[in-house]
């Protein structure tokens, strides 16, 4: 992780705490990402990372018509490496089309070079705040929510057919789940829950046959009754 003092204000060059919003001399907007190849903080804007010095991969924002799914705030068009996304500079929400999502998930390069703007409220003010669910970017509908992964504890609100609505800092949570496993630990957990449903199911099964044999003895032994019981009345006749 890098150090506070080793990062400075890509507009004026000041030293500058990762956690803060603007920088203290000359209020420039500051926004912490994560760097391509070391995931070391840095501030956007910066051409190089200041832990391992390789160059940023985000290309400069341009304005989009979409509106912001969290706060209603406009998305900007952004570009990581050949990624597309929309941020909103007010509430640092992401938008991800559903094929770009899938890339992220499925390819190294685009989990590196995915951006994490910080705050200083942790856990993220979204999490604490009251559960809403947000309209699709695309088709205007209600998204669902999903704990990406089942696991990873990061609830992001899903277009099965458009996209994936992230609020600040869970791009990165992801990317950083992925890359530490997460996505092997949940087929693991797929796998052992299926083994479970399976054996339940087999529990059930024979539960049933079990039933279905103890009432058929039970029908088989109330006929018998039944004849005995004509058998000795036609003996008294």
């Amino acid at each position: 992780m890098t150090e506070v003092q080793s990062l400075h204000c890509p507009n004026c060059g000041a030293a500058a705490d990762p956690q803060a919003a603007r920088c203290p001399y000359c209020r420039a907007r500051l926004a912490t990402i994560s760097c391509p190849q070391c995931f070391a903080l840095m501030f956007q804007g910066a051409a190089f990372c200041p832990t391992c010095g390789a160059r940023t991969s985000r290309a400069a924002a341009a304005p989009s018509t979409k509106v912001c799914p969290g706060c209603g705030g406009q998305l900007a068009q952004v570009l990581l490496d050949d990624l597309p996304l929309l941020e909103c500079a007010a509430c640092d929400g992401v938008w991800v089309g559903a094929a770009d999502f899938e890339q992220i998930c499925a390819n190294r390069e685009a989990q590196a070079a995915v951006l994490e703007r910080r705050r200083s409220t942790a856990p993220s003010e979204s999490r604490r705040a009251p559960i809403h669910y947000r309209p699709c970017v695309v088709c205007g509908k209600m998204m669902n929510r999903v704990n990406f992964g089942r696991v990873s504890g990061t609830v992001v609100d899903v277009c099965r057919g458009h996209g994936t609505f992230l609020d600040a800092g869970e791009l990165h949570a992801i990317a950083t789940f992925i890359i530490n496993g997460g996505l092997d630990l949940a087929r693991q957990r797929e796998k052992e829950d299926l083994v479970e449903e399976r054996h339940r199911l087999a529990q059930l099964k024979a539960q049933l046959e079990h039933q279905s044999h103890a009432s058929d003895w039970e029908h088989r032994s109330v006929l018998s009754d039944s004849l005995l019981e004509i058998r000795r009345m036609l003996k008294e006749e």
